[in-house]
């Protein structure tokens, strides 16, 4: 049963770990717009409309958002109950008991050491496309990773500076990065304002029939447009909302956690969500559907109506906006790794403090590493997939936590309380299940390879050096 201990929540294993208390109610919502407004809506829109739902795509981001709404408030009341910087491998350890807190938890490494390199490589081709519009062209040896089964290179060197420039600005302090977040979040924001303002001119309501595209099975059995590609198209974008989550890994550095936790995670969500449904139903709008299978499709559709000054300004705000995205999921990450070490779950150099900067070092220098060679060295390709499988079966486990907390635990004091429990928890628990069913199958076998190496570091150290285990 030492598998299945838990965490004391009123322990000095949940209490204050050194970390500086500089956040408000406001930076943690930047921090989840920031992590959420980035690729998904500069390029999984136009994509996943050309290739799986047509103007239904509105319908997949309603689909992944209530599946994200309801983990949303499950996150809310157990960040407010609990708290730590651990975010779900937290309350999992709280809730249902240390292995499953560590599955959490490698899951939620899965999701951003993935993440972070998969978005430097868009990050270093809206960068590259930049340059050439100034005439400025880097050779392909310094933009290539050397696994490009197309064009192989030396290095990606955008996409490693930009990861290492980032680690830099987060060993500086917490209000520092999250100060720089605010300014990028307002320059996205303001380029999104721009499409909106100039796309609602010029939209044709006949690009939006037929609605739903008559259903098509590809090659390989899988089936696009139609019911089943709303619901594909869901499981896809979901890696637009990838990062809402790294705002609860704020807790130990914010100054009023069970009332600023909540208000952070929903506000960011629910804002990113309704942005979501108008651009995307926007883009459509404004050209077919067919026409955007492109790389920037933000970009592309302005151009397509004559509006070459607003595509430009697009182009900034897609850098900025993965830049933003980038930064929150590597905040996320080290905040993970930190409370993993300080359980002792893993070696207690990931918990390593700067005296001087109150920030996890230890964690930013040995993820970052990790991640350089990611960015720099390989082509993540459909890889990527595995931070949408990685964060879905956390909030699966999230929402179950929720349900069992109010039941074993029925007098802890929660700030907030997720309302219509146990029917919310469960629903996020199905609908993030569904979603998942809808992933490839090479990406299941990727996420078991990931899982088996995560159960073996557990039984070989995690469990031995728990410091759950002389107690």
């Amino acid at each position: 049963m030492s598998l299945f201990r838990t965490k004391p929540i009123d322990s000095d294993l949940t209490r204050d770990r050194g970390l500086k208390r500089v956040l408000g109610a406001w930076d943690l919502t930047l921090l989840g717009v920031g992590a959420v407004i980035g690729a998904g809506i500069f390029v999984l829109t136009g994509i996943t409309a050309a290739t799986m739902t047509g103007p239904a795509v509105v319908l997949s981001f309603v689909l992944a958002g209530i599946a994200c709404a309801c983990a949303a408030l499950a996150y809310a009341e157990l960040a407010s109950a609990i708290g730590g910087s651990g975010s779900a491998y937290g309350y999992g350890y709280a809730a249902l008991g240390e292995l499953p807190a560590w599955i959490i938890g490698w899951m939620l490494l899965c999701e951003y050491m993935v993440a972070i390199p998969a978005v430097s490589a868009g990050w270093s081709g809206y960068f590259n496309n930049g340059l050439e519009s100034l005439g400025i062209l880097l050779p392909t040896a310094i933009t290539h990773t050397p696994l490009d089964p197309t064009t192989p290179g030396l290095i990606n060197l955008p996409a490693f500076v930009i990861v290492l420039v980032l680690g830099v600005l987060l060993a500086t302090g917490a209000k520092i990065s999250a100060q720089f977040n605010a300014i990028m979040v307002a320059v996205k924001v303001a380029a999104i304002a721009i499409f909106i303002g100039v796309a609602f001119g010029h939209v044709d309501p006949s690009n939006w029939s037929p609605f739903i595209p008559p259903e098509v099975t590809n090659p390989d059995g899988s089936k696009h447009f139609g019911i089943q590609g709303i619901a594909a198209g869901a499981a896809t974008i979901f890696f637009a909302y990838l990062g809402f989550d790294a705002v609860s890994t704020a807790a130990d550095e914010t100054r009023n956690p069970q009332r600023d936790l909540p208000l952070g995670i929903l506000g960011s969500l629910f804002f990113c969500t309704a942005l979501y449904i108008l651009v995307s139903g926007l883009l459509t709008g404004i050209v077919n559907y067919t026409e955007l299978n492109v790389a920037s499709p933000v970009a592309h559709a302005l151009l397509k109506i004559g509006q070459g000054w607003a595509a430009g300004l697009i182009s900034i705000g897609a850098i900025a906006g993965l830049t933003t995205v980038m930064l929150v999921m590597y905040f996320g990450l080290t905040r993970v790794l930190f409370a993993i070490a300080k359980d002792g779950l893993l070696p207690p150099f990931f918990a390593y403090v700067s005296p001087k900067t109150g920030t996890p070092l230890g964690s930013i220098i040995a993820s970052g590493v990790v991640m350089l060679v990611f960015a720099g060295f390989v082509p993540l390709g459909r890889l990527a997939e595995l931070a949408n499988i990685g964060t879905l079966g956390a909030f699966v486990v999230v929402c179950a936590g929720v349900i069992v907390l109010r039941k074993t635990k029925p007098d802890l004091k929660r700030a907030f309380k997720t309302p219509f429990s146990p029917a919310i928890p469960a629903l996020g628990v199905v609908s993030c299940s569904y979603l998942m069913a809808n992933l490839g199958n090479h990406t299941w076998v990727s996420f078991g390879t990931w899982m088996a190496i995560g159960i073996a570091v557990y039984f070989l150290y995690s469990r031995r050096h728990s410091k759950l285990a002389g107690q």
